[in-house]
């Protein structure tokens, strides 16, 4: 039985990040979304801990960790999260990113592939890459607009910040909801008008984002990458990774919603735990399940 993670703060590119660590072995660091936290990754953490050291952090300005006026764009993060495996004295480590989390740890991967042995990328469009245009085809999902105005969500939703992240994460569960320990944590992390700034930054910084994106993927991921797909991404983060990736694995979790690991962990636990102890070598075809 593997031991509960335990927290600590880390300085790491100049903020303090509040992350999560449990077992030993080769690093894996887990990258969160929106509107979750390090605990979005509460039922995974134990199983890859039993062959792995699991670094869950908070994202900047997300749950306990820094949050600043600026820098909220996906390359930042990406130097957030190398910073933090040197505090930690880690090398390498394979990077598994959703939502939110998925943008940097692509740039983290393009940028310094010599430290990323393995990427996972679940339920998120990379910038404006070919492959997700049909998901695109009538605009992003609402709520970019709405978070991408400066003050004006913040201003609409506070007082009403449970209901808001609520609709989330029972949309995100195709109508379950999440287990009341994590949801109240949840709802904690995004309650007042400086946690929803921070949040909300992350969507003001796509179009930098995006440009990042863009710029990163005239070269190729050389490391072994897996996509998965729920609803409603699908099979699009997958078809933007194809053209660009050396050895590409795609799975698509049915009956499931966007948030994969509260959602369907017993589903990705294994998958995961598959994909992070291969040892085959590059340059093996696509599989698709």
């Amino acid at each position: 039985m593997s031991p509960q993670p335990t927290r600590h703060r880390v300085m790491a590119n100049g903020i303090d990040v509040n992350v999560a660590i449990s077992g030993t072995g080769p690093a894996v660091l887990l990258l969160h979304g929106f509107p979750h936290t390090w605990e979005l990754w509460t039922a995974v953490i134990p199983r890859l801990a039993r062959h792995h050291r699991v670094i869950a952090p908070d994202l900047r300005g997300l749950g306990r960790t820094t949050r600043t006026t600026d820098g909220y764009d996906a390359g930042m993060l990406a130097s957030d999260a190398e910073a933090l495996l040197d505090s930690l004295d880690e090398p390498t480590a394979s990077v598994v990113g959703i939502d939110l989390g998925a943008p940097p740890a692509f740039l983290l991967a393009m940028r310094r592939p010599e430290r990323v042995r393995r990427l996972v990328l679940m339920e998120a469009v990379l910038g404006t890459l070919p492959g997700a245009e049909k998901f695109l085809d009538t605009g992003p999902p609402w709520w970019f607009g709405f978070h991408a105005v400066p003050e004006l969500a913040e201003t609409v939703l506070v007082g009403h910040e449970t209901e808001y992240i609520d609709w989330f994460l029972t949309t995100g569960t195709r109508g379950d909801g999440i287990p009341p320990q994590i949801r109240e944590r949840f709802l904690a992390a995004y309650a007042g008008r400086e946690a929803l700034r921070a949040a909300f930054a992350h969507y003001r910084a796509m179009p930098v984002s995006a440009r990042q994106i863009a710029d990163a993927a005239r070269g190729r991921l050389t490391m072994p990458t897996m996509a998965i797909g729920a609803h409603p991404v699908g099979r699009n983060l997958a078809r933007q990774l194809r053209p660009i990736a050396d050895e590409l694995t795609e799975h698509l979790i049915d009956d499931c919603g966007h948030i994969i690991p509260l959602d369907r962990p017993n589903t990705l636990i294994p998958l995961l735990s598959a994909f992070l102890t291969e040892t085959r070598t590059s340059g093996e075809q696509t599989r698709s399940t």
